[in-house]
């Protein structure tokens, strides 16, 4: 087993604050990608007066089985929480959030593969909390036109879908549903239904991906529209998950962030513990949203 290198120790939660809403949402019946996805950064995300939370839906049962993810998978046979979308906006209101982010499993067991669900929930957000920032980190919905323009109909402010990692290492990596094409299909048919929708998506390092491989990926983004693009470092979760390759350094992170940069990139974070939901990114988009008013 590779050694963690110190840039990767993180402090724990201090405080009431992650307790308590560990418990609320628990009450709801609620889970966070924070929670579910081990997330490094929980203990800083949730605390303060500018918390962030990433709110995950359709339960926590995927029906892809990527070999890097922590969230269980299986057959959630098409149980949906009709009231998911209400107690959402219930937990928002309560945590005070100016920012949140929804993502969820995939859900190819569901006609629509739970883009009704999504949608229904960004609405209830948005009417309830009008001047809550919503982003929405999604699987792919097989790359389906009438599937995605649910989302755009109901005033998301970003749409997030990720490419997790180079063309060559995805069949290694992601569900052979998951393709590297139909994730760059998403992210550009997004683009053609509403082009001044603010697009993201995110890279992992540490599987053994090429410096070559990843500036090709950061072209490829660029070629479909992609706004705004997240480096992290992958994780194992367990011994039965995808084994690490290597700790990149630092300084390859803000090589990496200074080829995005040079590639017209409107936003990159770049570091050993970013996340695709990242504080710094979100604080970001929201100056953005709120100087151009949309």
């Amino acid at each position: 087993m590779i050694r963690r290198p110190a840039w990767l120790k993180v402090k724990a939660p201090m405080g009431d604050g992650p307790t308590q809403i560990k418990e609320m949402l628990s009450s709801l019946g609620l889970h966070t990608v924070c929670q579910s996805a081990n997330c490094p950064n929980m203990g800083e995300c949730w605390q303060g007066e500018d918390a962030t939370a990433t709110f995950m839906l359709l339960g926590n049962i995927c029906t892809r089985a990527c070999k890097f993810c922590a969230v269980q998978t299986g057959n959630p046979q098409g149980l949906v929480d009709i009231d998911e979308p209400q107690k959402i906006g219930q937990a928002i209101a309560k945590m005070n959030l100016g920012y949140v982010v929804l993502t969820s499993v995939d859900r190819d067991d569901l006609e629509d593969e739970g883009a009704g669900h999504f949608a229904q929930t960004v609405d209830v957000i948005k009417k309830n909390n009008p001047k809550t920032i919503v982003e929405a980190l999604t699987p792919d919905f097989s790359a389906r036109y009438e599937l995605l323009e649910q989302l755009i109909r109901v005033k998301l402010d970003v749409f997030a879908h990720n490419i997790e990692t180079t063309r060559s290492l995805t069949p290694k990596l992601r569900d052979r549903r998951s393709t590297y094409d139909q994730s760059l299909l998403t992210l550009k048919r997004i683009k053609e239904i509403k082009p001044e929708q603010y697009t993201k998506s995110s890279i992992m390092l540490g599987c053994g991906e090429t410096e070559a491989e990843v500036i090709e990926t950061l072209h490829d983004l660029r070629e479909v529209g992609c706004d705004i693009i997240t480096f992290g470092q992958y994780l194992q979760p367990t011994p039965k998950h995808l084994e690490l390759v290597e700790y990149i350094h630092p300084d390859q992170f803000k090589k990496y962030e200074q080829v995005a940069q040079d590639l017209n990139f409107l936003y990159s974070a770049s570091g050993p513990l970013v996340r695709s939901s990242y504080r710094a990114g979100e604080f970001f988009m929201k100056k953005m949203i709120e100087k151009n008013g949309n």
